[in-house]
Formats: C-alpha cells, sequence, structure tokens
C-alpha cells in the first residue's frame, strides 16, 4: 500500500517506513498527520473518490524537526554596467519516518 500526499506545496509518494524531508513544519511534535491525495492498496486498486480520501490519514513521525537543506548560490550579473549581486538560501526540512496509512 502506498499513498501520494502534499506537503509544503509538493507531493511525495509514501508506504509505511519510508523516510522523506518535508519542508519545515513550525510545532511538528512527535508526530505529525497529512491527508493523502491519493491511496493505492494492497490489491492494486487506486482510491481517488474526496469523500474516502478526507476521512483517509497518513501518520509519521517527526526525526529531525529543523534540518538544513544544500546552499544555493545566487549571483546576478547585468552586462557593461559593473552590477554584480551574490546571495545564498538554505531551506529548512523536517524529516519525517511515515508509520501507516489509515483508510476508512
Amino acid at each position: 500500500m502506498y499513498a501520494i500526499i502534499k506537503a509544503g506545496g509538493r507531493q511525495a509518494k509514501v508506504a509505511p517506513g519510508d523516510v522523506i524531508s518535508v519542508d519545515r513544519i513550525p510545532d511538528a511534535g512527535d508526530s505529525v498527520t497529512f491527508t493523502p491525495v491519493l491511496v493505492v492498496n494492497d490489491e492494486g486498486d487506486t482510491i481517488t473518490a474526496q469523500d474516502v480520501l478526507s476521512k483517509a490519514s497518513v501518520t509519521a513521525e517527526v526525526l529531525d524537526a529543523d534540518e538544513k537543506g544544500p546552499k544555493i548560490d545566487i549571483f546576478t550579473y547585468k552586462n557593461k554596467t559593473g552590477n554584480r549581486r551574490r546571495k545564498g538560501h538554505r531551506q529548512r526540512y523536517t524529516t519525517v519516518r511515515v508509520t501507516g496509512i489509515d483508510l476508512p
């Protein structure tokens, strides 16, 4: 069984036991719950009905609450003017382990 969840504006395919990094969840605590967008059960049936999925949940335990991603260097340059600018960015992530997918 696996599910596709939406976390932080992105979608991820998860199964029980998977470890994924999602955008930082402030005040996550010990566990978080996601609402699935799509679920495929063990028989291979796809569940996309909104009334069923609104009652379903994907639970995960928080492993690392404030992990930093890789440094992204930003460099802008304009020709013939001497205009140069450097910036950097490091996205913060929350690492979670999926513990279960619950269907009604």
